[in-house]
């Protein structure tokens, strides 16, 4: 890899790494393997201790990170962005979110899970579990948005609120995929993939951002 491109790597690698967890998660589950049987016990365990006000919070919470939601919080960071006049972030954009949403469609008809299934179900759907569309999707906007900001921190203030953002990000992902099994339409394994997934796909994205920057550059100074 050339001195031009070596500012790639961090990316590229995430990129991999993050391939081969969702690989490994994948094939766990196809196969049988034993975090399949936690599946179903976490799963048991959720829809045995479930309660009233718990069931509203994490409908709350997964309403607020539907495909609408999601999309409604990526509207607004576009129209952001494009007042701020900053196309390259707001393709990026673009192609992070819902371009990580289509690819977790096409995931889910890859594998074709059956979702867990209850004789009295707090919430019910049709469409496949593997993996977790509500977390996949919370991982790129939330991330997305710490790495616009670790991008922009130009002091020790903006690297503290970067630091701050990835952990609130982490934790609001975590709540995504905590309710997605609380609600009994996910399993463990469905909302770890969907985390490696979003990561995966989130690497491509701002390793491509930062390629097309670098052009950019590059051509502005051979002109």
């Amino acid at each position: 890899m050339g001195a031009r491109t070596t500012h790639l790597l961090p990316g590229v690698l995430a990129a991999l790494a993050a391939a081969t967890i969702f690989g490994l998660i994948a094939n766990a589950v196809h196969s049988g393997a034993p975090i399949t049987q936690l599946d179903v016990q976490l799963a048991q365990w959720f829809h045995a201790h479930a309660t009233h006000g718990v069931t509203l919070a994490m409908l709350a919470i997964t309403w607020i990170h539907s495909s609408w939601g999601i999309l409604s919080m990526s509207a607004v960071g576009s129209g952001w962005l494009y007042r701020r006049r900053m196309p390259d972030w707001l393709l990026a954009l673009i192609a992070t979110v819902p371009g990580g949403m289509l690819l977790n469609v096409a995931f889910k008809h890859v594998f074709q899970r059956a979702r867990p299934h209850w004789d009295a179900p707090l919430l019910t759907l049709e469409t496949y579990s593997f993996p977790s569309g509500h977390t996949a999707s919370a991982t790129v906007l939330y991330g997305f948005v710490v790495c616009f900001i670790a991008a922009h921190a130009r002091s020790r203030q903006h690297a503290v609120l970067a630091a701050i953002a990835a952990i609130a990000a982490l934790a609001a992902v975590a709540l995504v995929a905590l309710s997605r099994m609380y609600l009994g339409v996910h399993y463990l394994s469905d909302v770890l993939a969907a985390v490696a997934e979003g990561c995966m796909w989130l690497a491509i994205c701002m390793t491509a951002l930062a390629a097309w920057r670098r052009w950019r550059i590059e051509e502005g100074e051979g002109a």
